[in-house]
């Protein structure tokens, strides 16, 4: 008889879920392989608050027997083969590139469809679970695995309810650790174990990745900062690792639809965003914008106030943009005087350091600067503040972007490696939320 058996994948993974309760405190991320995983990886990312996403990988089915797979291939083009499948059930070259061919196509539809246009969680230095709702044949997984390998995980842990004995064998050099509620030598489908084993829809996986943004908490609050009467969007999402207060450019403000796209990024990556205006209600009714002191002092007051505003204690990272990277550059110059400046990293996009060029060989708090390839005039002089800077630095020129970061994916390929950056600069791991 066998131990158990699962009502559906919620119930299947709620059960998963107890079995890695001890990987919470190592703040992993959690990759559901779309589309039946992701229900499953749902509960897990939700038991150990961590960030949910979706890797996608798909089957390579033999032609004339879809269900076997002789293969896999995943997000970045890397295809899995197993040739003694494709010997055994005389699968032809030409036949092997139509198949790969076709889900590749589907591999692309599916990213479009599923991330809504925000990238997919930073890996690199991070504990990966990789959730499916079964392992049969152990193909798609082992593609997954390797494709998060490459990706730069630290350790990747396979987890499943329910994988055949051989499949697990076969897996043992591609995962660091196989977590499974059960193994059976009388396995045969995946199916098998499931009370409802319906397909889960194109639907239900957006809603499910979609889901992490209702866990948020968020608040608008007005605070006095350097005499000045602002308003803050705050955004504290589970698990969160630091903060990043944002500062907007001239004429922008904190419902920018290109920082709010940023800043849902930074809190699927366990950021929390702080959106402030600036200017206070009669400055902007009256078209006018604090000086660059002003903005700094009003950036230093803002950041003071982060503890008691978002409920944590850890690394803080400032954004500017447009002219609010001059703000934020100004006021890391101002940072550290007891050797220890309080921000950990500060992130420049399509910044204007010329604005506060006396004052860059004075900043000490390490700098990205991102800058379209094609705002050429910003660029250089981007390039001529790197000159100057006299701390940890780095420009990073976004391929086929300009000023605003409009064009398809280059907003995305930004927030990348903003995120990238200020993750590696908040040497603190986890940050408690009181």
């Amino acid at each position: 008889m066998r131990e158990l058996r699962f009502r559906d994948r919620h119930h299947a993974g709620q059960a998963l879920a107890e079995r890695l309760t001890a990987m919470r405190s190592s703040s992993p991320v959690v990759l559901g392989l779309p589309r039946g995983g992701v229900p499953v990886a749902a509960e897990v990312a939700w038991a150990l608050d961590a960030p949910l996403e979706v890797l996608i990988v798909r089957k390579l089915g033999v032609p004339r027997q879809p269900e076997l797979a002789m293969g896999a291939i995943g997000e970045g083009d890397l295809v899995v083969m197993n040739d003694d499948i494709v010997e055994m059930a005389g699968v032809s070259p030409a036949e092997v590139r139509e198949v790969v061919i076709r889900e590749r196509a589907e591999v692309s539809r599916r990213v479009d469809r599923y991330r809504e246009g925000l990238p997919m969680v930073p890996l690199r230095g991070r504990t990966v679970i990789v959730v499916d709702d079964g392992v049969a044949t152990g193909a798609t997984a082992r593609a997954a695995l390797r494709l998060v390998r490459a990706h730069g995980a630290s350790r990747v842990v396979l987890a499943a309810p329910v994988a055949s004995p051989a499949a697990l064998r076969s897996l043992a050099d591609d995962a660091d650790e196989v977590v499974v509620v059960q193994s059976s030598d009388r396995f045969s489908s995946v199916g098998e174990w499931y009370d409802d084993f319906g397909a889960t829809s194109d639907e239900e996986v957006t809603e499910l990745t979609s889901a992490w943004e209702t866990r948020l908490r968020t608040e608008t609050i007005t605070l006095v900062a350097d005499g000045a009467r602002l308003t803050a969007d705050v955004t504290v999402p589970p698990g969160c690792r630091g903060s990043v207060v944002f500062v907007h450019g001239t004429g922008s403000d904190r419902h920018s639809p290109r920082n709010r796209f940023v800043a849902r990024y930074f809190a699927k990556c366990a950021l929390a965003t702080v959106l402030f205006d600036l200017s206070t209600d009669d400055e902007a009714h009256e078209g006018s914008e604090p000086t660059v002191a002003e903005a700094v002092r009003r950036l230093q007051a803002v950041t003071a106030w982060l503890p008691s505003a978002t409920g944590t204690q850890g690394p803080v990272g400032w954004y500017g943009a447009s002219s609010g990277a001059a703000v934020v550059l100004a006021a890391a110059a101002h940072q550290g005087g007891d050797g220890h400046p309080p921000v950990a990293a500060v992130v420049s996009r399509g910044g204007r350091p010329d604005l506060v060029a006396d004052r860059l060989a004075a900043v000490v708090v390490p700098t990205l600067l991102i800058v379209g390839e094609r705002d050429q005039v910003v660029l250089d002089l981007n390039r001529d503040a790197a000159r100057r800077l006299q701390v940890e630095h780095r420009i990073e020129v976004v391929s086929g972007a300009g000023h605003l970061f409009e064009e398809p994916g280059t907003l995305a390929a930004a927030a990348v490696l903003a995120v990238e950056w200020f993750l590696s600069h908040m040497s603190d791991p986890s940050l408690a939320t009181t």
